[in-house]
């Protein structure tokens, strides 16, 4: 039986630094949140949501790729890719509520670019990271892995990035079934009836 391990208090809304989480994140899970960091700032989005923490998973872990399926990943990339131009533009207008379906006051100066925009986590966000550290110390484990955080993110079925998973034909409640009994592999499947490629529409 694994002994717990200290993690970090819930986030709240400020975006933790990169030193005070680097403890509790295995070196390719700090790259993966600093890339949904930058991912953030530089589409000028007013907070880091579920759906950038997805977009830096699928990119930067191997073993998050691996529980996706190959193809499927592909797919959910072709989504996260088009967030800007098209698929989840309308993301831009409104803040991810939280696990619980609260959602967030507007954010001053939403709509700047640069160090005010992406100031914070937004709570879904918050929350699948720390289910994340949860898990890694409930197996008495230091640091949280990028398939801890994909489980974080699955647990929620009304987050940004469960909705694209869904999208690109992923059973998000069996693939968090998976993640909590430890595997990290997938059959591949079909996409759901009236699923296709990703298109620029909104």
């Amino acid at each position: 039986m694994h002994r717990p391990v200290p993690f970090p208090q819930p986030l709240g809304q400020p975006a933790a630094p990169r030193a005070e989480l680097a403890p509790f994140l295995t070196p390719s899970l700090a790259t993966v949140v600093s890339g949904a960091r930058r991912r953030a700032l530089r589409d000028g989005d007013r907070q880091i949501d579920t759906a950038h923490l997805l977009h830096s998973l699928v990119e930067s872990d191997p073993d998050v790729g691996a529980a996706l399926g190959g193809g499927k990943a592909a797919r959910v990339l072709g989504y996260l890719v088009q967030r800007s131009i098209g698929y989840g533009l309308r993301w831009q207008r409104s803040v991810e509520g939280s696990a619980a379906g609260r959602p967030l006051p507007a954010v001053r100066g939403s709509g700047a670019r640069g160090s005010r925009a992406a100031s914070a986590w937004s709570p879904a966000a918050s929350a699948a990271l720390t289910e994340a550290f949860r898990r890694a110390a409930v197996r008495g484990d230091p640091q949280a892995r990028g398939t801890d955080v994909l489980a974080g993110i699955t647990a929620d079925p009304e987050c940004r990035a469960v909705e694209v998973l869904r999208r690109a034909g992923i059973d998000t409640a069996a693939l968090n079934t998976r993640l909590a009994a430890g595997s990290t592999t997938v059959e591949e499947a079909p996409l759901p009836p009236g699923e296709g490629e990703p298109s620029q529409q909104v």
